[in-house]
């Protein structure tokens, strides 16, 4: 009897585990994994993921935003967990609390911290490109101004590599850029005395296409999981990611379409001939894209089975009129491996015209995570 539910995740900590081993080659030897566990770890299960994590010995976490870094201390992760974007002052108390430690986005939002009147730990973001957070690179007033505001423990200093997925020359010639601005305002505080804070610049794709940086922090996000953002990305370091995370439920019902019966909501698909049908528990609301609907598919004992008709919020239909001996209860894979077939992430993300990092992040709660290794 399946004991998994409607529909579920399937994490395999071995190649969690895996990954950071592949990321450690890659790295200087004095350079530590912080991970980005942000968005509920890209969808995987953040507490889960956190604990697997610090067993295996890193102390250092990146989160998006307050509440997340909160849930993390809750279930007793310890160690550095680093706040990248914007905490509003009625939860600076919490920054202190669960010794948590807040990025400085601009000088005027550092003013803000500091007038809260208790320490705070601080990584000062440093604006190189991107143009989205942090202080100017060249602003080197500013940031020192960083350095005087006494309520503040700065701890690290970092920026953001925003086309280092790029293998063109002008993407490469602008993450260097990027680089070599970064290295230019370290060397300037450095310069001005200031001392004692840590380094970092590089995400996934700044681990994978330039290894040979040496920072004190590297920050692997979606590369962490054993994914890349999109069907045929390729990347300069010779690494072996293994997936993470499957996504299955279960086939509730067998029916037969007959020819001109229309299927669904809005009845957008119609058999020209006699066709097979399952119903699957999962739906948008668990976190498959509605754009899916008539285009993407599932494996189901091997073999592929088109989704048919508008995908429901808890629901969606396939076509199974081609596979062998199907049966109420048996899997439907949508990520992950059924057979001597598989699903990518990165494939389902393709066939939605979107990246994994958005259709992994967006897996829905009621999923359960279950273990497997």
């Amino acid at each position: 009897m399946n004991q998994r539910g409607r529909a579920w995740i399937e994490l395999n900590l071995d190649h969690l585990l895996h990954n950071v081993k592949q990321i450690r080659n890659l790295i200087p030897a004095n350079c530590a994994v912080m991970p980005a566990v942000k968005a509920n770890a890209y969808g995987h299960g953040a507490v889960l993921i956190a604990r697997a994590l610090q067993e295996a010995g890193i102390n250092d976490f990146c989160v998006a935003c307050a509440d997340e870094a909160i849930e993390l201390r809750e279930a007793g992760i310890t160690g550095q967990i680093l706040i990248l974007g914007y905490t509003s002052p009625y939860q600076f108390p919490d920054l202190v609390s669960y010794s948590l430690t807040q990025t400085a986005l601009d000088i005027s939002y550092a003013r803000l911290l500091n007038d809260y009147g208790q320490p705070i730990n601080v990584h000062i973001g440093i604006d190189t490109g991107m143009h989205r957070l942090g202080e100017r690179s060249d602003n080197i007033e500013a940031i020192c101004d960083i350095w005087r505001l006494t309520n503040l423990k700065i701890t690290g200093v970092f920026s953001h590599l925003c086309v280092s997925d790029g293998r063109s020359k002008a993407k490469k010639t602008f993450t260097l850029e990027q680089i070599k601005q970064f290295n230019q305002l370290v060397k300037a505080l450095h310069q001005r005395g200031l001392g004692g804070f840590k380094t970092h610049i590089q995400g996934s794709y700044g681990i994978l296409n330039y290894p040979f940086l040496r920072y004190d922090y590297v920050r692997p996000g979606i590369a962490l999981y054993g994914v890349l953002s999109s069907e045929g990305d390729k990347v300069a370091a010779n690494v072996d990611l293994r997936p993470v995370l499957s996504l299955k439920s279960l086939i509730t019902s067998i029916k037969t379409l007959y020819p001109g019966e229309s299927a669904g909501y809005g009845l957008t698909y119609t058999a020209a001939e006699e066709r097979k049908t399952a119903a699957v528990s999962i739906g948008y609301a668990d976190g498959i894209p509605r754009e899916l609907s008539n285009r993407g598919y599932a494996l189901v004992n091997g073999h592929e089975a088109p989704i048919i008709g508008r995908i429901c919020m808890d629901q969606l239909m396939l076509d199974i009129s081609n596979i062998p001996t199907v049966s109420s209860g048996d899997e439907a894979v949508f990520i992950g491996c059924s057979g001597r077939r598989e699903i990518t992430a990165a494939a389902f993300a393709d066939r939605a015209n979107t990246i994994s990092n958005e259709v992994l992040s967006r897996l829905g709660s009621r999923l359960k995570r279950i273990c497997t290794d």
